[in-house]
Order: C-alpha cells, then structure tokens, then sequence
C-alpha cells in the first residue's frame, strides 16, 4: 500500500508554495505517495502560478474519514490568519498560518490518519512571532503531542546521515552537555531512525568533540573520559558504532567512492551542518528525530531572496518526501503487525 503524507507549504513569503507545487506536478512522485495538502487553496494556486507548474488536486471539506487515491487531496484552511501574507520578509501572519497549517497535519499523523508528515521551510523568526514559545519545531511538535523522550534533529545527505549530541545553543554551553549517556542516546536515536527507512543495520561513526580528537589529551579530555567509554557502551546494546574520529577528517570517509557509515553523530550543530551542505546544499533533508510519528522537511530555509522568482529548487523537497514515504511504509507496516498480532 501506498503511505499517506499530510503536506503543509511552510512559511507563504517563502519558496515553499512553489516547491510544493514542482513536487506535486512530478508524476513520479504522486505515484509514491497519497497526499493531504493542507493548505489555503489561494497559497496554492500563487505556488503553481510562480512555479509555472500545475497539478491536479481534488477538495475536500473535511479531514475525517479521508479516502485518498492518487490525485492529491486539498483540505482549504488558512487558520486563524486574516492578514494578506507578506511576501520575501519575517512576518507574524506567516509564523501563524505555519503553525495552524502544521498543528492540523501533526494531528491527522500522529492519530494514524496518515502515515507521516512533510513540510516546506520554514523561518523560525515568523514561528516566533507567530507564538512558538518553543526555540524550534522539533520541540514544539514534541510540547504538541505530549511527547517528553528525547528528540534531535537528523539531517540527511543522499544516504548520508547526521545526527548531533547538542543543537541550537551557544558554543561556550556545548562542552557540559558532551556525556555518556547523551552520546549514546544520540547513537540510539539515529540507529533507529535508518533502521525506520530501510537500513537493515546502520553503520555509525562519531566524531570528537576537540580538534584532533584532543591529541591524547593534549587539547582536552572529552574523547577519553566520555565520547570512547560512550561508543564502546553503544556497540555492548548492539548498536554498530566506531569512534571517536576527528571531525575535520571524518566525512572523507563518506565521500567519493567511499562509504564507510551510514550515519555520523557529531557533538555540536556546525560539527555537521558545514559538511552535510557542502556537500549538497539542495539535496539536504532534516528529519524530526526520536519523535514517535516520522516528520521530513528540506534542509535549506525560506530563501526569502528569491521567493516569487519561480528559481528555487525542488531536490532538497523531493529528498524530504521520498524519505517521508519510506518511513511512512514502515510505520504503516509495524502498526499493521500489531493489530494483527493483537487480533
């Protein structure tokens, strides 16, 4: 059976009604998946106009008692936004309707109704001053459903993953929160997720926290007092993990012809931000990890710069999406065995 997606376009004064609108169009792509568009059908339309695509797509007064098939179905909603929406800039209309938009279509996942969940970018600042009281998403989508287990973001690279020990926090704060357990836990979380999209048993490598792996102690002490004594913990539970490795070198080993991991936890944001762009800027995905319900987006932001201008590119959203289907295909699969078993 083909997964169910609930699909929302992000921030309005962004790129993302025009990606949405190249996703949709892909017929490629509407054959992998049946997707609810939960949307202001006028956003809609604007992303086709700009995007000089167009697709097909069915509406619906209703998000109960959903019957999908293979045109994309449009659930009209603009939430509590009134406001003509801003276009190229930060705007607490935007941050709102992306989170009336987003809210619907966590509930519809997270009740089974669909199988996982995609948004376009979004700008945390509008989130903000849309009323997040939450520093990102992630959190927010955790406070949302009552989730209170630990969460990170992955970011994905083609069949490359990273995930981090610590995220969005000053440099100076990183160094206390670098511990066995938080490293293991990091190791835990993302083994999981590959194993949620296909990957029969992940391949780990972490990295160091100081540069040269600390040089036996020379530059500090985390790699022998923590991050090693964590990786051997992590392969005693089972998990395929080796490190630390130095972080200047450690993506060499995932370049070119070479793909010794499948995955690579680092201790710090920019650890693995920098490289995973490099590396393809508009292929990168972030995944909502260690929530129960799987959510993708694309990596890269808003692009206020060249919003309206029909320039952006799709690959990144492309990536999210077919991420989003598979692991839709194995939540839908595992609940499918559990009600069996519980028949």
């Amino acid at each position: 059976m083909k997964p169910r997606i609930a699909m929302v376009l992000g921030d309005p004064a962004g790129i993302g009604p025009e990606l949405i609108a190249k996703l949709l169009s892909d017929d490629s792509a509407r054959s992998e998946a049946e997707v609810v568009l939960i949307a202001d059908r006028a956003e809609v339309e604007e992303g086709m106009r700009v995007a000089n695509r167009r697709f097909e797509y069915r509406l619906i007064d209703s998000l109960d008692n959903l019957s999908l098939g293979d045109v994309p179905q449009l659930y009209d909603f603009r939430g509590s936004s009134s406001e003509p929406f801003v276009r190229g800039r930060v705007s607490a209309v935007g941050g709102r309707y992306s989170l009336d938009t987003m809210k619907l279509a966590l509930e519809l996942t997270a009740s089974g109704k669909t199988d996982s969940m995609m948004f376009a970018p979004l700008n945390k600042t509008s989130l903000h001053l849309g009323g997040m009281q939450c520093s990102d998403e992630l959190h927010w989508f955790a406070e949302q459903i009552g989730y209170d287990g630990t969460v990170c973001e992955f970011n994905v690279m083609d069949q490359l993953w990273t995930s981090r020990v610590t995220s969005h926090m000053a440099l100076r704060d990183v160094a206390p929160l670098i511990t066995q357990p938080r490293v293991i836990e990091a190791i835990r979380l993302i083994h999981n997720a590959l194993r949620q999209s296909g990957v029969e048993n992940p391949r780990i490598g972490v990295c160091g926290f100081n540069p040269h792996c600390g040089d036996h102690g020379n530059f500090g002490r985390e790699e022998i007092d923590v991050i090693a004594p964590a990786v051997a913990g992590a392969r005693e539970l089972g998990f395929n993990a080796e490190g630390p490795f130095p972080a200047d070198t450690i993506f060499l080993r995932v370049t070119g012809d070479r793909h010794d991991f499948d995955a690579i936890v680092t201790m710090y944001h920019d650890q693995g931000q920098i490289a995973i762009k490099l590396l393809g800027f508009w292929r990168g995905v972030s995944i909502q990890g260690g929530l129960p319900i799987p959510i993708t987006t694309p990596a890269h932001g808003t692009a206020f710069d060249i919003a309206m201008k029909g320039e952006a590119n799709v690959g990144a959203t492309m990536q999210a999406f077919r991420i989003a289907c598979r692991m839709g295909k194995t939540r839908r699969a595992s609940q499918t065995a559990s009600q069996i078993a519980g028949a």
